[in-house]
């Protein structure tokens, strides 16, 4: 029995609390407390109910004539207090409205608190995940040139080990050759005479064999190798996301899926090459406080300052160049180039230097990048442009449209407009790097004909502000 009722007790606590809640609907937000409305009622409708009734006194006469005489007034005073009366009870029933209003209130607030509660714990393991990933893709883009960097160091060694295992083999095949040739010829000679000419042609042969299996073996190996860098790339790009394409840029924008750098040490040329081609600037930039390399790449230029003594900084698209320029020690970031000049202070850099980057933009954004660059240089500022130089008709046979991301070339003339539009000064055009170094058989042309269609593969337009 005392079960039963401790339940039942246990039953209307809950059924109380589900009408009157109290305490908080969050850590921060507590709810109304009702009681003293509830007992504010309690007194006004005792009032209520009270109204019209006689106060009791002690039986007697006295009493009687009293209560009799107040009975007679009530009643001729009810048609004047009758409006006062459901004034009073319309209240009560305001009150209990209201009440009932607040109670649901703080029962709705109730709720929200317990379901802000769980999002919120929902909300802090999501973010906590998402740290414990940013903190991995962190690590990995941290590691990722190091990485590079070693695995190429080992494709080299194991290049060179491959080359020198190759000639060991060579070497003790041809003196088995030599053995046997010897052999042979001893044993030809003995029975059907000389036949030294056709033994030669068959030990060329099997040479001429043997150099076409090394060849294939090669082959095979170099795109074994370059099948697994595209793998790691691929697993890598696969954890860091790129930064989505700003708004407005161009470039490139069906780049196929290419490795870059290897593209850029095959086409381009080595890292050492490009350098010296890049110390032909320094003259131009020595003394400037702050340079700005737009499209730096694998950072020559960046080097090339830095050995002059020159504070210099780059920006290109590729998160993987600007690794590996880090990696150097170089100050590099990924951004578009017109959004990182947009952002700069006006007359706020002394030297621009953009190499190798103008044929890959759209023809009606370079003007837009020859006014940002007018803005953004100080008085006396230096701007250099290297561009392939579509007056070299070797550029059209051999250069420029390896490259698929190139749009079209830029005349040097053009360029010289637009830099002439936007306020440059001391404009100079220089020819570099010319087609006879790399394409001998030139040099058989007319020397006046060779100059006006052969010169120079790029061409470089160095102006002041």
């Amino acid at each position: 029995m005392g079960d039963e009722l401790l339940e039942v007790i246990q039953a209307v606590r809950d059924r109380v609390r589900a009408r009157y809640p109290s305490g908080s609907a969050a850590a921060n937000a507590p709810l109304a407390d009702l009681m003293p409305v509830v007992h504010a009622r309690d007194a006004a409708e005792a009032k209520v109910a009270a109204i019209g009734s006689v106060n009791p006194r002690p039986p007697g006469l006295v009493n009687g004539i009293l209560q009799g005489a107040k009975k007679l007034v009530s009643r001729a005073l009810d048609w004047h207090v009758r409006e006062q009366v459901e004034f009073n009870r319309a209240a009560i029933g305001c009150v209990e409205a209201l009440m009932g209003a607040l109670n649901d209130v703080n029962r709705s607030l109730a709720a929200l608190g317990s379901d802000f509660a769980a999002r919120h714990e929902e909300l802090r393991g999501q973010l906590e995940e998402a740290r414990q990933e940013a903190r991995e893709l962190r690590d990995i883009r941290s590691h990722w040139s190091a990485w590079r960097v070693e695995w190429e160091r080992k494709l080299s060694v194991n290049e060179v080990q491959f080359l020198r295992s190759v000639a060991d083999l060579q070497t003790a095949f041809q003196h088995r050759v030599s053995l046997i040739e010897a052999n042979f010829r001893d044993l030809v000679k003995s029975q059907h005479g000389d036949f030294t000419t056709a033994l030669e042609r068959a030990s060329i042969d099997i040479q001429q064999r043997l150099w076409s299996d090394l060849e294939r073996i090669r082959g095979e190996y170099e795109r074994l190798i370059h099948e697994e860098l595209r793998l790691v790339r691929q697993r890598a790009g696969a954890l860091v996301q790129p930064a989505p394409r700003p708004a407005g840029q161009e470039m490139a924008e069906a780049a196929p899926d290419l490795d870059w750098l290897r593209f850029a040490a095959r086409f381009r040329g080595s890292e050492e090459r490009v350098r010296e081609l890049a110390r032909y600037y320094v003259p131009h930039f020595v003394g400037c406080r702050e340079v700005v390399d737009l499209g730096c790449g694998r950072g020559e230029f960046l080097e090339v300052m830095k050995e002059a003594g020159v504070a210099a900084r780059g920006v290109d698209l590729s998160r993987e160049a600007v690794a590996l320029c880090r990696a150097k020690g170089l100050e590099a970031e990924a951004a578009d180039l017109f959004d990182h000049l947009a952002a700069l202070a006006d007359a706020s850099v002394e030297g621009i230097f953009c190499g190798q980057v103008v044929e890959h933009l759209a023809p009606h954004r370079l003007p837009e990048l020859v006014r940002l660059a007018a803005a953004k240089l100080a008085r006396g500022g230096v701007l250099a442009i290297e561009t392939p130089n579509p007056e070299c008709l070797a550029i059209f046979a051999t250069h420029f449209f390896l490259d698929p991301t190139h749009t079209r070339p830029i005349p040097s003339a053009l360029l010289v407009y637009y830099l002439e539009e936007c306020g440059f000064t001391r404009i100079q055009v220089h020819r570099l790097s010319p087609a006879v170094e790399s394409m001998p058989s030139l040099a058989a042309l007319p020397e006046e004909f060779r100059q006006t269609f052969f010169d120079g593969l790029d061409s470089a337009v160095i102006a002041r502000r």
